[in-house]
């Protein structure tokens, strides 16, 4: 099965590719995009040992000449460091201005191979394989691209479209299910944030999905991909509607700088963000309890986390620092209905510590 999108962009659109057991075939999906015949891989020791030589031997097959790079796995090797070394490669293996990089992995080879495409002789083509779910239904999709600093998470990075993305979802089947669970958490947020009908799929499709079924996986990163992809083409550099795409993010930052991104998987600190999200609209009044509580219900389901496990003050100490913020004031993602959300500047210590303290009740209750 191939299903094919595009991310209308003008001159710079691409299309997605989401397939089932097509990793041999990835050469015939670079050969339209008028490259160089010198490619350069990067991938994680983890990735590679799985997929390494069959994505080069695909390429090869297709005529392209390899340069590949295996880089320990791990968020601290999103670095200008780790960009340092590749670009040495790079220049070394005579990479060409058309020449792509092909970025095969999770969100942090992504962002940083990305980040290297973008800044390599001022921009080649980037090609992404995600190979998590996380990826497929999200980082490879947008042109966000970034590594971290000492002092802050993706502070230096930019918008950087690829040529092409190409998510295959047999490479699900060797994910730990840790990994499953976390990326389910932002797709769950596409259905909170634009789509009740998704959310309403998810709700009837979650075993399925943990026990990777490849149709109802095609088909949940098809709609996850269509939703990220309508946000991205109305607002490709977060100016407005694309902040939509932070619901969770707000206190799931602080999750992570709390724990110093040493406890929680990404989604996992999402996860916990959304339900105090939730539970921060209800407090304002913007949405009902039932509404909090069934999103709960399938990110439990999920097996992921909806408690906060620190202080309200403590959480409430870190919000400034969050790169969304403005004013020194956190800027929420909101949900209304299934489907619907908002954007809140304006919400207060009390609504907020409130909000908090029911999320950390005990199990099974919200209030």
């Amino acid at each position: 099965m191939e299903i094919e999108l595009k991310v209308n962009l003008d001159q710079r659109s691409y299309p997605i590719f989401i397939v089932s057991s097509q990793l041999p075939h990835l050469g015939r999906y670079l050969a339209p995009l008028s490259l160089a015949s010198r490619v350069f891989v990067v991938t994680n020791e983890v990735v590679g040992r799985l997929y390494g030589e069959q994505v080069t031997r695909a390429l090869r097959d297709a005529g392209f000449e390899v340069l590949y790079r295996e880089l320990p796995d791990g968020e601290e090797y999103k670095s200008l460091e780790s960009a340092g070394q590749l670009y040495t490669q790079a220049l070394e293996g005579g990479l060409e201005r058309q020449s792509a990089v092909v970025a095969l992995g999770g969100g942090v080879i992504g962002d940083l191979a990305g980040f290297v495409a973008a800044t390599y002789m001022r921009g080649v083509p980037l090609v992404q394989v995600p190979t998590t779910l996380l990826a497929q239904v999200d980082s490879s999709v947008g042109g966000k691209v970034a590594v971290n600093h000492p002092l802050g998470k993706n502070m230096i990075g930019c918008f950087y479209q690829p040529r092409l993305v190409f998510a295959d979802v047999a490479t699900l089947k060797t994910l730990p299910v840790r990994e499953i669970r976390a990326g389910l958490a932002e797709v769950i947020k596409y259905g909170v944030i634009r789509d009740k009908d998704f959310f309403e799929f998810l709700e009837e499709n979650l075993d399925k999905i943990l026990a990777l079924d490849q149709e109802v996986l095609i088909e949940v990163v098809k709609r996850s991909c269509v939703i990220k992809a309508g946000i991205v083409e109305k607002d490709e550099t977060e100016r407005g509607l694309r902040a939509f795409l932070n619901f969770g993010h707000t206190i799931g930052h602080a999750l992570e700088v709390l724990t110093e991104y040493r406890v929680y998987r990404h989604g996992e600190a999402v996860a916990a963000g959304m339900v105090a999200a939730a539970a921060i609209a209800e407090e304002k009044g913007l949405c009902g309890p039932d509404l909090t509580m069934r999103l709960a219900g399938i990110l439990e389901h999920a097996g992921l986390p909806i408690r906060i496990p620190f202080k309200a003050e403590e959480i409430i100490e870190v919000l400034p620092r969050d790169k969304k913020a403005q004013g020194g004031r956190p800027r929420f993602v909101l949900p209304v209905a299934l489907g619907q959300v908002v954007i809140d500047a304006d919400v207060g210590r009390d609504v907020i510590r409130s909000a908090l303290e029911r999320c950390r009740a005990k199990r099974g209750e919200l209030s």
